[in-house]
């Protein structure tokens, strides 16, 4: 099961990963927060242990940062 997050305003965020090429040819794994609990641009995941998940308080946005 993929990791879900619901914000301030009660809105339910599943997380995502997808692997990309940077234009150097180096790979890199982004993640990224949908809506939906099945999207087709990236794989569900659990959140990494080295990662937290931050709300932007004035919009509810999630996104997710290195913890300190």
């Amino acid at each position: 099961m993929a990791y879900q997050h619901t914000n301030s305003k009660g809105v339910t965020y599943y997380l995502y990963k997808s692997e990309v090429t940077l234009r150097g040819g180096k790979p890199q794994t982004i993640f990224f927060f949908a809506k939906t609990d099945n999207n087709a641009k990236g794989t569900p995941t659990d959140l990494p242990a080295d990662r937290e998940v931050r709300e932007n308080p004035r919009n509810g946005f999630l996104t997710i940062s290195k913890k300190k």
